[in-house]
């Protein structure tokens, strides 16, 4: 599903034009980026958590040379579901 088909099935429930809908739906994600970016986590009750987590340095290797390199540390998105998704997907 893309955003286009999220904004879609949101106007056609609620009868609200989607422009408007696209409007609320990219300021959602445009928020939850600001604030990941921000270093802080989002907790969407029965739904999930968003936060940043910072994966170490190691070394690694390319697959095909066997050649020994170094991955530098970085930040990563990790989501975590809450009770109701875990439930509901099962």
């Amino acid at each position: 599903m893309r955003k286009r088909d999220i904004v879609l099935k949101i106007s056609q429930d609620t009868g609200i034009k989607q422009v408007v809908v696209k409007e609320v739906v990219q300021r959602t994600f445009d928020t939850i980026l600001d604030t990941l970016k921000g270093g802080k986590r989002i907790e969407l009750r029965n739904f999930g958590v968003f936060q940043i987590k910072k994966r170490k340095k190691r070394i690694g290797r390319n697959p095909k040379t066997g050649e020994v390199v170094p991955v530098p540390e970085r930040r990563v998105v990790v989501f975590k579901p809450g009770l109701e998704m875990k439930t509901t997907i099962k």
